[in-house]
Formats: C-alpha cells, sequence, structure tokens
C-alpha cells in the first residue's frame, strides 16, 4: 500500500479536529447510503455524489461565521450537511418525499434551506455563479459584514457568464468567494484538455481579483485558506478566488461508469490523499483519540444516515396538489391592479 501524504500541521484543537473528521465523515456514509438507495431504486433522475471532496466544504465551512451564504452545484449533498442541514431532509428529498427540504418536488439538484442560508443546488452549470454574486450585492448593500461562498466546478470554470460574474464583482468589490472545485474531471473530460491555463484561479487576475490554489484533500489547508479568502472579502476589499484541487472517487453520476480513468489512479489517491484518513491519522498519531473513541463516532455516524434513509422511505410521497403549489406568487386583486 502507498505511503498516504501527511496533512498540513494543525493549527486547531483536538475537539476541532474531531469534529472535522466527524462532519466529513457523515458527508462520506450519507453519499454512500445515498448511492445504496439510487441502485435499489428508491432515488430517480440525476444523483452526483460528493464523495472524496469532504475536506473542501467541511474546511471552509469551518472558516464561514453564522449569517454567511452559501450556493453550489448540482453536487451539493456535503455542502447541506456541512450547513447544518438536517440529513433526514436532505435523504426524504432525494427519494422525492413530502419530507425533503423542497416538499419531495427538487430532488438531488434543486433543495434550499432559508434557514441555513443554503441557495442551492442548481443543475444549469455556471448558473449560481451570478446568483452568489448576486447573494454577495445585497449584503453589501446592506452592509451587513457578511459573505457568500459561490462554489463551481473546472468545467463550469469555462462558461462565459462565470467570466461576467467576476468582472462585475471586481468591479463592485462585492464580498464573493468564488470557489472552484477542481476535482480533476469535468463530467468524463480531463481538466489537461479542457483548460488552457494551468492554473484555473490565475484566470481572475485579468479583473484584479486575487486567488491562490489549495489542496483540497486536506481540511486544515482548505480551513486556513478559507480564512484568508474570508478575511480578504470582509475587510472590503473585494471578491477572492480559491481553486481548490479535490478528487471525486465515483463516476460523474450514478449513470457514468468512469471509464475515462484507470482503477488504479482512483485507489492510488484513495490511498495516499483520503481526506477522512489523513485526519484519522493525525487523531491517532497525535493521542487525541483511540481506534475505539473513532469507533464510536462512526457507529454514531452511521445511526443518523441510517435513520435518514429509514425516515425517507417512511415520509409519504406529496399529494398531488402539490404539482402547483410554489410556482405563482398570490397576490390579493388590490396588490395585482396597483
Amino acid at each position: 500500500m502507498a505511503t498516504r501524504k501527511a496533512a498540513s500541521k494543525p493549527n486547531v484543537s483536538a475537539e476541532e479536529l474531531k469534529t472535522y473528521y466527524r462532519e466529513m465523515l457523515l458527508i462520506r456514509r450519507f453519499e454512500e447510503k445515498a448511492g445504496q438507495l439510487y441502485g435499489m431504486g428508491l432515488i430517480g433522475g440525476f444523483c452526483h455524489l460528493y464523495i472524496g471532496q469532504e475536506a473542501v466544504v467541511v474546511g471552509l465551512e469551518a472558516a464561514a461565521e453564522a449569517g454567511d451564504k452559501r450556493v453550489t452545484s448540482y453536487r451539493d449533498h456535503g455542502h447541506m450537511l456541512a450547513c447544518g442541514m438536517d440529513p433526514n431532509g436532505v435523504m426524504a428529498e432525494l427519494t422525492g418525499r413530502e419530507g425533503g427540504y423542497s416538499k419531495g418536488k427538487g430532488g438531488s439538484m434543486h433543495m434550499f434551506s432559508k434557514e441555513k442560508h443554503f441557495y442551492g443546488g442548481h443543475g444549469i452549470v455556471g448558473a449560481q455563479v451570478p446568483l452568489g454574486a448576486g447573494l454577495a450585492f445585497a449584503d453589501k448593500y446592506k452592509d451587513n459584514g457578511r459573505v457568500t461562498f459561490a462554489y463551481f466546478g473546472d468545467g463550469a470554470a469555462n462558461q462565459g457568464q462565470v467570466y461576467e460574474t467576476f468582472n462585475m464583482a471586481a468591479l463592485w468589490k462585492l464580498p464573493c468567494v468564488f470557489v472552484i472545485e477542481n476535482n480533476q474531471y469535468a463530467m468524463g473530460t480531463a481538466q489537461q484538455r479542457s483548460t488552457s491555463s494551468a492554473e484555473i484561479y490565475e484566470r481572475g487576475m485579468a479583473f484584479g481579483i486575487p486567488g491562490q490554489a489549495v489542496d483540497g484533500m486536506d481540511v486544515l489547508a482548505v480551513k486556513e485558506a478559507g480564512e484568508k479568502a474570508v478575511a480578504h472579502c470582509r475587510s472590503g476589499k473585494g471578491p477572492y478566488i480559491l481553486e481548490i484541487k479535490t478528487y471525486r472517487y465515483r463516476g460523474h453520476s450514478m449513470s457514468d461508469p468512469a471509464k475515462y480513468r484507470t482503477r488504479e489512479e482512483v485507489q492510488k489517491m484513495r490511498d495516499e490523499r483520503d481526506p477522512i484518513e489523513q485526519v484519522r491519522d493525525m487523531l491517532l498519531t497525535g493521542k487525541h483519540a483511540t481506534e475505539d473513541d473513532l469507533k464510536a463516532i462512526d457507529k454514531d455516524i452511521k445511526a443518523i444516515v441510517n435513520a435518514s434513509a429509514e425516515f425517507a422511505k417512511t415520509s409519504p410521497e406529496p399529494a398531488l396538489d402539490e404539482l402547483w403549489t410554489d410556482i405563482y406568487a398570490e397576490v390579493s386583486p388590490q396588490e395585482a391592479t396597483a
């Protein structure tokens, strides 16, 4: 077995390290369960799993403050869990049940939580980026000190609307952290074949937007970079770009056999760079936790995930008249003629 690369030196407490381990493990186990339910036919449509990328969103959420916002693409279950959304509601939405965050009508790609400041989950590639700038514009207008995290992938980084957004965000000095989750493959196309520049974040230089590349398999490195980016935005200096280099273990979606890469490539990443195993090693070698402690955490996480699956299975499907709700805004005749 290959030697695993050590994570960056911890600048966090043992309890924080355990928290990151637990949060990443929750995402991993939840996505594994979602994959199982998809195979059983309980999840329909598209389903994009976040397995392998857990350190990205957990690290950035560690740098966020209450009231900060986030918007992302369709590989979004990890973002939901990391910002504190209920696993029961997420799994129920995946299975199209009434107890889901969008009442069973949105599915994997379209979940929202105003309470947790999570604004989707969007199926159109790159379309969430200008929406993120809009959220940041509202916060700048209100002068409330909040920051928006706008997540998108290496494939979406080639969309024109991204650069229109960069221009506007720089012009108006919007408090937006643009997060490029570079998992190396845009659907089935390797990043090296689709991107002319070696470092995607450097494209922001044309607009005067600073940025950096980050090891996305190291949750502490992501947290450190996130804190730097957030401080830049909160100080009124405008947007910041983080290109977080990560890796997805599964195919683009559940229907993708991922034949464009070898099994050896994926296994090598699992053996040497897995974000959860890196933190597990740090906890054990630093004597911050015992094997029994970590087994207890895993047992607890599995219970949460299994409970979410049971909740989803027992939650009823939406009533037929639910098809007509949340489509048009209801206004009084007086408002309509005003």
